[in-house]
């Protein structure tokens, strides 16, 4: 499986290809908005964008600090955010990321919806995720219905101050066996803040 590494070895270990596949959607469903979901995709986004690639983050619920980013070894110079207003723009705006041939990452937040997602669209997503091999990312509320387009769906919450990641749905996952007990990580930095704040 084309993937890239998480940065996270306890969590490679468990996933096709060790790392976050590539090619595919990768939904991330999050207790709350800024739980640590970002510190977790951070190192690979990273990575991709030292290779000159560029990170679009369509609809985070706050403003990207960029300190923090930068800390991390984001290359800022090729992180584009985008901020569409409805379902729709949010969806077209991630179709025509993942198609383009300079993007290594595209992150999407659909966790402030209400609305269905319509399944066309997710089978677009996913198909021009295919071609282009990109590094793929929805994030979901923790309520919110499945894509049963993504291939790998992921739950991140708290527990005793540390970032549980538990693994719901892996592709290939007969070959290992039962899915694993919740991954235990410590993601310490901000890297979302509210607007207005410092």
């Amino acid at each position: 499986t084309p993937s890239v590494p998480t940065g996270y070895a306890e969590l490679d270990v468990h996933l096709p290809g060790a790392g976050w596949p590539t090619g595919v959607i990768t939904e991330i469903h999050v207790e709350r908005p800024g739980i640590g979901e970002l510190q977790l995709v951070m190192p690979a986004a990273a990575r991709l964008t030292q290779a000159e690639n560029w990170l679009i983050m369509i609809a985070p619920p706050y403003l990207p600090y960029a300190p923090a980013l930068a800390a991390h070894g984001v290359k800022l110079s090729r992180l584009m955010l985008i901020r569409p207003q409805t379902l729709t723009e949010q969806l077209w705006a991630c179709e025509q990321a993942l198609q383009s041939t300079s993007c290594g990452t595209v992150m999407l937040w659909l966790d402030q919806t209400t609305e269905r997602i319509p399944e066309n669209a997710l089978r677009r997503l996913q198909l021009s995720a295919e071609r282009r091999n990109v590094l793929a990312m929805l994030f979901r509320a923790s309520r919110a219905s499945s894509c049963t387009q993504a291939a790998l769906r992921l739950h991140v919450s708290r527990e005793s101050g540390s970032t549980a990641v538990r693994i719901l749905k892996r592709r290939g996952g007969a070959q290992f066996g039962t899915l694993p007990a919740p991954v235990i990580l410590d993601l310490h930095s901000t890297l979302l803040r509210r607007p207005g704040t410092m």
